[in-house]
C-alpha cells in the first residue's frame, strides 16, 4: 500500500514540528526516527540507521584527559518576566591532565543560546560558559539545557538553567480551566 501525497505531507510536517519544538533532543530523535521507520514501511523500503539504533558505547580514550570541575551546574533564574533575556556565567577551571576544549555547547531550544571559551584551557586553567535564555513565549515555569561537547570523559557535560517565568499581560495562561 502506497502512501498518498496528503498523508506524506501529513507525516513530514509532523516531523518538521517534532524537529521544530523546544523539548528533549533524545525525545525528538526517538520520534523522529520512529516516523522515518514507519514511512520506510509503508513505501516498502529498509529504514535508514538511526543514531538510537546504531549507536555503540564510546569507550574511554587512553592517555592523559582534561577534566571540567564546575563551580556550579545548574542556576536558577528565580521568578522572571515574560519577555526578558536573561543570563549566566558557568565558571569551570580544568583539574585534569591535558588541556581541554570545547568542541560545541548547544541548548536544548532556540531560546538558551550558549557561548564559550574558543581557546584550549591549560591543565589548572579556568573557562566559561554563559547560557542567555530568551523568556519571549516562555510562560510558567521553563527548565533548559546547554549540552556541551568536549574532549573530556565523558564526552557531554549538561549545565541546567532554569526560571519561572511570568506570563505577560498579553499571554493566555491555562489556570481557568479547559478550552470551550
Amino acid at each position: 500500500m502506497k502512501l498518498s501525497k496528503i498523508n506524506m505531507f501529513a507525516a513530514i510536517v509532523g516531523a518538521l514540528i517534532v524537529l521544530s519544538s523546544c523539548g528533549n533532543n533524545k525525545e525528538q530523535e526517538k520520534k523522529i526516527a520512529e516516523l522515518e521507520a514507519k514511512i520506510s514501511a509503508i513505501q516498502g523500503s529498509t529504514p535508514a540507521a538511526t543514531p538510537t539504533a546504531a549507536a555503540e558505547p564510546e569507550e574511554k580514550p587512553e592517555g592523559p584527559l582534561p577534566v571540567f570541575e564546575f563551580a556550579e551546574m545548574e542556576h536558577d533564574f528565580g521568578t522572571i518576566q515574560e519577555g526578558d533575556v536573561v543570563e549566566h556565567t558557568f565558571e569551570f577551571t580544568n583539574n585534569g591532565e591535558a588541556p581541554l576544549i570545547i568542541q560545541d555547547a548547544k541548548g536544548s531550544c532556540g531560546c538558551t543560546v550558549p557561548t564559550w571559551s574558543k581557546e584550549p584551557i591549560p591543565v589548572g586553567g579556568k573557562g566559561s560558559i554563559t547560557a542567555k535564555f530568551n523568556s519571549k513565549g516562555k510562560p510558567n515555569v521553563q527548565n533548559k539545557t546547554v549540552t556541551v561537547t568536549a574532549n573530556t570523559w565523558p564526552k557531554q557535560t549538561r549545565l541546567r538553567i532554569k526560571a519561572m517565568v511570568t506570563p505577560s499581560a498579553g499571554t493566555a495562561t491555562t489556570t481557568d480551566g479547559p478550552v470551550k
